[in-house]
Parts: structure tokens; sequence; C-alpha cells
């Protein structure tokens, strides 16, 4: 097994003997160069998951990690074009991760699978009387976001929890994120333990939609918008709890 170090573009590679079979890829962006087309596709991670692929051998699975608040920005104009011009330098930092992966053996002790149960706080926008009001009302425009808000209000309202997982390989931590996470997540676990390599793979579930920061719900901002968001300001909190017990932080490295 092996994790290449780059902040930004994270590899973790699977060898028997010299031959790479297999790699798990981590990139924190909304993976978006166009979009609204009526037709689904990988868009530019895809393009960059498939040259990988081609140059190493090894077969690629992409992650989007909490890319919830970041998009392509200043590398992006929104033109067809430009889609492969993103998957090229999505492709370049891969590689260079992978170039720079180091090497060591796993054994079965090298291996774990961690859950931690987390109650999501409910939005206080999130009425769920209101919601049903608007699913019965025929002149509802979309009515399966509705029923889909509608729904996990009821989840979070009988105490049901998500599952956040974490991933061992050795020195490399995988956390398992649910909702569209902000970027801020993803580095406070990699500050929790920078000791070991931490990736982040976000979207797990999504019905919560943005998660942000308890700061951010006070600045506005569509991610924290009451269209966009169906969870509350604490839910910061709960997060980086669990992914503290899932890291193991020790208890004198918490804040």
């Amino acid at each position: 097994m092996c994790a290449g170090p780059d902040p930004k573009v994270k590899v973790i590679a699977f060898y028997q003997n010299d031959k790479p079979l297999a790699a798990l890829t981590y990139y924190a962006c909304h993976p978006q160069s166009y979009y609204r087309t009526g037709g689904a596709n990988p868009d530019f991670p895809g393009i960059a998951r498939q040259m990988r692929q081609e140059a190493t051998g090894a077969f690629h699975v992409h992650f989007n990690g909490a890319g919830g608040n970041i998009g392509a920005g200043k590398w992006n104009d929104g033109t067809p074009p430009y889609r492969q011009i993103l998957a090229d330098r999505l492709a370049a930092g891969l590689q260079q991760a992978w170039e720079s992966i180091e090497r060591a053996p796993v054994t079965a002790d090298d291996l774990g699978w961690t859950v931690q149960p987390a109650a999501l706080p409910l939005g206080k926008h999130v009425v769920p009387e209101e919601l049903e009001k608007q699913l019965a009302d025929p002149a509802t425009k979309d009515r399966p976001e509705v029923a889909k808000t509608l729904t996990w209000a009821r989840r979070c309202l009988a105490g049901e929890t998500i599952d956040i997982q974490c991933l061992r390989l050795g020195k490399a931590r995988v956390l398992h994120m649910p909702g569209e996470l902000c970027v801020e997540y993803q580095l406070a676990a990699q500050k929790m333990r920078e000791d070991l390599f931490v990736a982040m793979a976000a979207y797990g579930e999504y019905a919560p939609g943005y998660i942000c920061t308890a700061v951010a719900y006070t600045q506005g901002g569509y991610e924290a918008s009451e269209g966009a968001s169906h969870v509350a300001p604490e839910v910061e909190a709960v997060l980086t709890q669990a992914m503290a017990k899932l890291l193991e932080v020790p208890a004198d490295n918490k804040d």
C-alpha cells in the first residue's frame, strides 16, 4: 500500500510486489466544469481518473472530498473546452501525488473499519408541517426535493443517526462523511492527526444538503441558505467530535 503526500490531491495505491493493482484518489472540489445539459457524465474528475488509469495500468476509484464550498474558480470559464483543461490539471496533480508515494507493507492487523453514529441537528427552518402542505399542493414545482427534505426531517425527529466512518490502512486514514461538506471539515481532520495520512470522501449521505461550519451560517451565502442546507449550525460540533473519535485524537491534542 502506498500513500501520496500531496496536500491537495491524495492517492492511496495498492501493489502486488512492484505491480500497481488499484488506486483510490481524493480531491476536494465541485466536480463540475459545466452542467445542466440533461445528461449524466463524470465531468473532469472522471476524465482525469481514466487518464491516470490508462497511464498506470491500475484500476482507479475517485472520491470527491469536502468540496461543498470550493469550485474550479479562476481555472474555469464554464465553457465546454475547459472540461478537458481541468481534467489535464487534475491528472497532473494525481500524477505528482503518484510519483511521490511512499510504500509500506500492510498486514491484516493494519486494516480496520470503524463507525461513529452521529445525530445531525435539523435546521430550524425545516418544518415538517409546511413541507407536508407543499407536497400536497399540486402546484408545487419541485416535489421530489420537498419529499426528500420531509423524509430527512422525519428521520431527524425520530432520532435516527448517520454513520460517520473511517477506513484504517496502516498510517492512512480515510474518513467517509455525509452531505455536501465544506472544505473546513477536511482541513480540520487533517490538522487533528498531522502524524497520519488523512483523506476524506464526502457526499455519502446527501439528505442534509450542504453542511457548513457554525460561523458560515451567520455569514450568509448560498451554501448556508435555508434552501441548500437542512441542518443547524450545531452540526459542526457533532461532526468534529465524531471525526476526533474516529481518528483517535489524543485528549491533549483536542482544542
